[in-house]
């Protein structure tokens, strides 16, 4: 039996992309709650595995080598964790290149985007002053909309988001994409991103990762959360 893995966590997205991985792999872990509205995520212990205070983060006692490791990233740590597995991730070079692709697409297009249509939607109009910003509403919710166009023609031709097999491409769009009403979005205009959805819904491992902490989750934020969440450190 391996050596359990630490995942540093709290129940959002990014969290929810690395238990979900987790479940699926089968890989025994152990949680570490980061709860990042009390400000734990900038805290030095947590800062020496994630240097860019945000979680989740993993620490592999039997890493490379047999040598523990500590990786922040969700992207990167998926990576790891498929390549340490050998599943998920692709089967062929083409395969592997394809989820490579769509992975960094959700890590540097739809996470960021999604992350600002919940800040500008949800959190800023209720910040002290409030900050209910018309332009910033539209942008946001507007590149999301285009985001979930390009993953639903892509789902049109593929059962899953990389291609015919699921993979950690799937695990990082996912989370996201399962907040669609809190972007404000409408799932009938992206039938085969709903139909993905719910399959994705119905997998095992799907719904134990999402539902791991899941009573610490807030949609809002008090003046002190706001603080840790959205302060400059």
């Amino acid at each position: 039996m391996p050596a359990p893995i630490e995942l540093h966590y709290w129940p959002t997205p990014n969290g929810w992309k690395v238990s979900i991985a987790l479940e699926e792999m089968g890989l025994p872990y152990e949680v570490r709650l980061v709860n990042i509205g009390a400000g734990e995520q900038k805290e030095a212990a947590f800062l020496k595995l994630s240097p860019n205070g945000r979680m989740p983060a993993i620490v592999d006692p039997e890493g490379p080598d047999g040598a523990p490791i500590a990786i922040f990233e969700s992207g990167a740590i998926l990576q790891y964790l498929a390549r340490k597995t050998g599943r998920f991730c692709g089967a062929t070079e083409r395969a592997r290149i394809a989820v490579d692709q769509w992975l960094m697409w959700q890590m540097g297009g739809l996470g960021p985007m999604a992350g600002q249509a919940h800040h500008f939607l949800h959190y800023a109009p209720g910040m002290e002053p409030p900050q209910d910003l018309p332009y910033a509403k539209d942008r946001y919710r507007g590149e999301v909309a285009r985001l979930y166009g390009v993953l639903d023609r892509q789902l049109a031709e593929n059962e899953f988001v990389a291609g015919a097999d699921y993979t950690i491409a799937d695990m990082a769009t996912f989370p996201w994409a399962r907040l669609w009403e809190r972007q404000q979005q409408r799932i009938d205009d992206f039938p085969h991103m709903k139909r993905w959805l719910e399959a994705l819904e119905a997998r095992p491992a799907v719904q134990c990762g999402v539902a791991l902490h899941l009573d610490k989750r807030q949609g809002t934020a008090n003046a002190d959360q706001q603080k840790h969440l959205f302060g400059s450190r």
